[in-house]
């Protein structure tokens, strides 16, 4: 794929995202995930070998159509480019974030914390019941943090290393993940290979997160220090370093107490000395992600030319 191809597709797939969201009929990637569950029905085992094999097949599948698509359009800019914007446009998932996460916002400025509790499981799969209004908004600041990172910069990163095959891979990656990498009796096994090979695929574009989260911070002192401190006391090898680095900006304090249905997590704090998220600081995460999107656009085009400045 040419590079400059790549980078204008690249440009106008993020400002679709912007613009239009996520499509409301027909997303490519819920297809995805019936194609993944329609698979796992074939191929389930409690076992790894059987979770390997379903991994392997499912982002292989996507990798490989991926593949002959660009292959089919490498005699065309053109096609290049609108097959860039739609890679983009599919895994990109931004505006559908910081939308979710405004409207329970919106509800907790009202007052109405039933309505928000009732939202929260559009951006999350935390248990809502029992969270009063300062915890949901941290709950919503954390996911804002978390997927800024899985949703918008860990794809630009593999789109700026692999192209449109890179962001399709990566966004498959991510959906096996959330389908079967729990750990529960069914799955603990089962979405072993899922669940690690989103570790993998995530861990550049999570230290990119926390690295352009202090470019955007305004006291870039505190996000550097609470992110290279706390980032590494987060269970997830990745989803630490976006949270922290987040904290650091917004100067709350993260972490905590989780509740997963039936499952309690005792996370450590991140920015301990900091203070309690408010109803308010869900709009300055929304507006710290969009920063951190746009400079992470600005990378992906930067990287992309480079690459094709040195073939």
């Amino acid at each position: 794929m040419r590079a400059s191809a790549f980078a204008f597709g690249a440009v106008v797939g993020y400002t679709a995202d912007a613009v239009f969201g996520d499509p409301r009929r027909g997303h490519p990637v819920a297809g995805f995930g019936r194609f993944a569950s329609a698979l796992e029905g074939r191929l389930y085992g409690d076992h790894r070998g059987a979770g390997a094999a379903f991994t392997a097949v499912a982002v292989g599948s996507v990798a490989a159509t991926a593949l002959l698509a660009q292959r089919a359009s490498r005699r065309s800019a053109a096609a290049q480019a609108a097959l860039a914007a739609a890679a983009t446009w599919t895994v990109l998932g931004g505006a559908s974030l910081t939308r979710e996460a405004r409207v329970i916002a919106g509800a907790l400025e009202r007052g109405d914390v039933e309505a928000a509790r009732e939202r929260l499981p559009h951006l999350c799969g935390r248990d809502p019941s029992a969270l009063d209004a300062q915890q949901l908004a941290r709950a919503v600041v954390e996911s804002v943090a978390e997927n800024t990172a899985d949703a918008v910069v860990n794809a630009l990163t593999w789109g700026a290393l692999a192209g449109a095959p890179g962001l399709l891979a990566f966004r498959a990656v991510n959906t096996l993940d959330a389908m079967v990498g729990h750990r529960n009796p069914r799955l603990i096994r089962f979405g072993w290979a899922s669940a690690r090979l989103d570790d993998v695929a995530g861990w550049p574009g999570a230290r990119l997160t926390a690295l352009l989260a202090v470019a955007a911070s305004g006291d870039k002192g505190r996000t550097w220090r609470v992110w290279r401190r706390d980032a590494a006391a987060h269970p997830s090898p990745n989803a630490g370093h976006a949270e922290a680095a987040f904290a650091g900006a917004l100067g709350v304090r993260l972490g905590g107490t989780l509740q997963y249905g039936e499952r309690t997590e005792n996370r450590p704090v991140l920015g301990a000395e900091l203070r309690p998220v408010a109803v308010a600081d869900v709009e300055r995460a929304c507006r710290l992600s969009r920063r951190v999107g746009a400079l992470a656009l600005a990378a992906t085009v930067a990287v992309a030319l480079l690459r094709g400045a040195v073939k």
